[in-house]
Order: C-alpha cells, then sequence, then structure tokens
C-alpha cells in the first residue's frame, strides 16, 4: 500500500484531563489506532492526556482558537460550549448507569443539534464513573457540609449552587489545584468518583467516602466542525463510527474499573459513610438547586425532558 503523504494526513489534536494509564486514556489509544487503521492513515490523533493543555475551560479556549481540535470532557467543560448541556449534572436528575442510558438514547439528537449550533460535533458520550461524596472528615448528610471546606470545580455551578443551598461556603479550584488544596488542608472535601479518586491520586488524602452513589459523572468527546469538515465524508463517518465504538468499550472499562476502584479504597482503609438515612435531606437540597438553576442554566422545558427521559418505564 503506498504511503500517504504528510500533506494529505489530517491530524486531530486531542486533549483530555485523564492519565494516559487511566480507563479512558487505554481507551483512546485504542480508538487512535482503529482510526488511523481504517482511514489508511489519511487521519490519527495527537493525544494530550493527563491535563497537559490545561483544565477543561483551557481547552474550549485552545479549541477555540485552532491550537486543540478534539477533547474528551465532562459536562463541565461541555458546558462552556453550550450552557444548557449541564442539566445533565443536575443533582437528582441521573442517579445511575440505567437513568443514563436513557436519557443518551432519547436525548441523543437534541444535544447533538446544540453542539453543531456551537460549532462542534458531539462524536460519542461517555463517563467517568459514580459520584460520591469523598472527605477526610465523616460527611453525612447535607448540613455536615457548613462546618467543613468542600471543593467546587471553579467551573461548575451546579455543585457551587448546591452547596450554596445547604449553606457551605465552596473552595473553588480548578482540578490541578485539589491534590496541593487536600495536601495543605485547604480542602477537605471534594465529589468524584473512586476511579477518577485513584487515577488523580486524591484518594491517598482522603478518609472517608460514601456508599452511595450521588449520580453518574457524564462526560462526552467533542470535535470542531471546522476540523471535523476538512474530512472527505467517507472518513467522517470513520471517525464517527470508531468513536461510538471506543465509547461501548470506555463504558463497560469505566464500570468495571470503578467498581474495582471503590473496592481498592476501602482494602485501604477508607470508611464507607451510609448517607442513607439521610437520603430525603440530600433529595430535598438536589430539588432546590435544580429548581434555583432554571431560567440560569437551562430551560424549564427541558429539565422536565430529560426527567422524564431518565425516568424508568411504568
Amino acid at each position: 500500500m503506498q504511503e500517504v503523504r504528510a500533506e494529505e494526513k489530517t491530524v486531530i489534536r486531542y486533549a483530555t484531563l485523564a492519565p494516559s494509564q487511566s480507563a479512558f486514556g487505554k481507551i483512546l489509544k485504542a480508538w487512535g489506532r482503529s482510526l488511523k487503521k481504517e482511514t489508511e492513515g489519511r487521519v490519527e490523533f495527537r493525544v494530550y492526556s493527563g491535563g497537559s493543555q490545561g483544565d477543561e475551560r483551557d481547552v474550549i479556549r485552545k479549541m477555540r482558537a485552532g491550537q486543540i481540535d478534539s477533547a474528551g470532557m465532562t459536562t463541565v467543560g461541555l458546558g462552556i460550549v453550550v450552557p444548557q448541556i449541564r442539566v445533565l449534572a443536575a443533582p437528582g436528575v441521573i442517579e445511575n448507569y440505567e437513568d443514563l442510558g436513557r436519557v443518551r438514547e432519547k436525548m441523543d439528537a437534541r444535544f447533538v443539534e446544540m453542539f453543531s449550533k456551537a460549532g462542534f460535533v458531539l462524536l460519542a458520550w461517555s463517563d467517568a464513573g459514580k459520584g460520591r461524596i469523598m472527605s477526610t472528615v465523616p460527611i453525612l448528610r447535607p448540613a455536615d457540609l457548613k462546618a467543613h471546606r468542600p471543593w467546587a470545580w471553579k467551573d461548575d455551578p451546579i455543585f457551587n449552587e448546591f452547596l450554596q443551598v445547604v449553606g457551605a461556603n465552596p473552595v473553588r479550584l480548578g482540578i490541578g489545584e485539589v491534590y496541593p488544596g487536600l495536601q495543605t488542608n485547604m480542602v477537605d472535601v471534594v465529589p468524584a468518583s473512586a476511579i477518577g479518586a485513584v487515577a488523580l491520586q486524591w484518594f491517598t488524602k482522603l478518609k472517608y467516602m460514601s456508599k452511595d452513589s450521588f449520580g453518574i459523572i457524564v462526560g462526552a468527546s467533542i470535535v470542531k466542525k471546522e476540523k471535523f469538515d476538512e474530512l472527505s465524508a467517507g472518513d467522517q463517518e470513520i471517525l464517527v463510527s470508531t468513536a461510538k465504538r471506543a465509547a461501548l468499550a470506555l463504558d463497560k472499562l469505566v464500570r468495571k474499573d470503578d467498581a474495582e476502584a471503590y473496592q481498592a479504597m476501602v482494602r485501604r482503609g477508607i470508611e464507607i459513610i451510609d448517607t442513607g438515612p439521610y437520603r430525603a435531606e440530600w433529595e430535598k437540597a438536589a430539588k432546590e438547586t435544580r429548581q434555583r438553576l432554571i431560567g440560569r442554566i437551562y430551560s424549564k422545558s427541558l429539565l422536565a425532558e430529560v426527567e422524564a427521559a431518565a425516568s424508568p418505564p411504568n
């Protein structure tokens, strides 16, 4: 087979906060190999992992400036592009993987259109495990947060609002600042999945973790539309199809690794906190947070649509 000339090759610069040896990093490498093989070398990834391009806000800025073409990110970064996508992180809406599957199936076309209007192509959904409350002090009920220093991602208006609802004062930091914050006791509570806490080494500074999940951490891979349009129709199709196959593989791997990370943290001595007896208090705070964000982050109709999509069939 004739080698593809350099000028015929399209390099897609892809950024992620996930470390290269994480579940996402491993799947990303496999996706890149599939993409290069199936396009016969016409398209390939240049991956920047482990937050080397900065926080998600930095990556979005670089995408808009033409320095990065594509990225895998959570609703925090996605929400900078399409603010209403943050509805997927509203507390109490998507509580388990079944809810997430129903929302993806029913709402995908709607969200794809939103990203298209913003100049991006939504390639595939992903997730980063079950969100839990982790801390250096026991957190049983929402009111416990008031006496401590909970971390809130500075670009995450959802958890920031939740903390205001319960009367807590968030410590607003970027992802890269959390580990030093835990070291210096600047923060003592973090919302995270087990797989995320292990990948970012936060678990080494934590002592407690909630037994119950407080929702699924939702993410997606996107690419700038102008970069996507550089590809032939056939290569566009290959990029999308390989992205969706990679996402399916990632779902299986992340969910398995997240469960294993949870058990590994328990074996290391992390104490499990049962917030179940206070579930009504958590649900009340979640509901108030959702309502307060209507008109500021998402519309009332979109929230109702996502809530209906997440609900199991009768």
